[in-house]
């Protein structure tokens, strides 16, 4: 296939017999590796009170990554801004700005929380996600030192963060209004994704963040030697996602024969199918026929890819043979 940009987004996910501080440690150590793979970004995550996530505070863990590394760009997928004051997020970009000149990335999303009990120890609701648009215009008006407060964001003000809008729900119409690059998935809903993509690109407006469309598709790629092993690496997410929909909690990541060996209900194994299908996976030429047709429909100028899997070195593997077929 054609050379395209190739990112990961990592989560933190947490494994079952392994620690929240452990999980941690693996993403900084993945960003090592993956910056000697030619990987281009290496993004983390915001997630509250989820057992099978340890990514709780995206730019502290950001400056660990960015610290442990030296090229590779390191950012946010994302800071969920409903959750925050857009000051206090512009000053903690600013600062890893400052720290990493020219690395850092700003990936804003509009979450507020998986459940009540998370929401209300944040002091958020649901409604605060409505404000997103006007919660990104703030955020990036401390950059620009036009806060109509007299209040400056130090170190942010007059830096340059490359600011990214997580496309979820209204998230294309934002970022085209905005003129932000954009980043949508999931891969398993094609015809979804080309629609936002399709509203982006038709209605951006040329900002001085981008003069013209950035388009980034994310989503699961597995690659291994057979089709059957690369199947074993969806297994852990697929069985934690089926988890959380019938019993309410994301719990950590099983290995792929434990779940094997599980006697499941009609409802979770059909929710456990579900989750196995529509991602990319196969060998190295499956995959490379597959997102080379997904970049071509899509137009996309870059991948992010989301991958989580108990088999930290089958997953690293797996991002291996991801470099190999990129790179062309």
């Amino acid at each position: 296939m054609e050379p395209v940009r190739l990112s990961v987004l990592d989560r933190s996910r947490t494994r079952e017999g392994h620690t929240h501080p452990e999980a941690l440690r693996d993403t900084v150590r993945l960003a090592q590796e993956l910056e000697q793979l030619g990987y281009h970004r290496l993004w983390v995550s915001e997630h509250h009170g989820v057992p099978g996530v340890a990514g709780s505070a995206p730019t502290v863990l950001a400056a660990a990554v960015a610290g442990a590394t030296r090229t590779i760009r390191v950012g946010t997928g994302g800071v969920m801004l409903p959750n925050h004051r857009p000051l206090v997020v512009a000053e903690q970009f600013g600062v890893l700005e400052s720290l990493f000149p020219g690395r850092i990335d700003m990936g804003l999303g509009r979450s507020v929380g998986f459940t009540d009990g998370v929401r209300k120890a944040l002091g958020r609701d649901k409604g605060d996600a409505e404000d997103f648009e006007a919660q990104v215009r703030e955020l990036l008006g401390w950059f620009r030192g036009t806060s109509p407060t007299g209040v400056h964001a130090r170190p942010a003000e007059g830096l340059t963060v490359p600011p990214f809008v997580l496309a979820m729900g209204e998230g294309a119409g934002i970022a085209a209004r905005l003129g932000l690059p954009m980043v949508i998935g999931d891969l398993r809903n094609r015809d979804r994704m080309r629609r936002g993509i399709d509203h982006y690109r038709e209605h951006f407006r040329p900002s001085a963040w981008a003069s013209e469309p950035y388009v980034v598709i994310s989503g699961t790629v597995a690659v291994a030697g057979t089709p059957e092993e690369a199947r074993r690496l969806l297994i852990p997410e697929a069985w934690s996602m089926a988890h959380s929909r019938t019993h309410g909690t994301f719990p950590p990541l099983p290995p792929a024969e434990r779940v094997e060996a599980l006697t499941m209900t009609g409802k979770e194994r059909g929710f456990y199918e579900s989750g196995l299908a529509g991602h990319i996976a196969g060998t190295e030429e499956q995959v490379a026929h597959e997102l080379e047709t997904v970049v071509k429909e899509t137009g996309a100028q870059e991948v992010l890819v989301t991958t989580s899997t108990y088999d930290r070195e089958a997953l690293l593997d797996s991002y291996r043979r991801l470099a190999t077929i990129a790179s062309g």
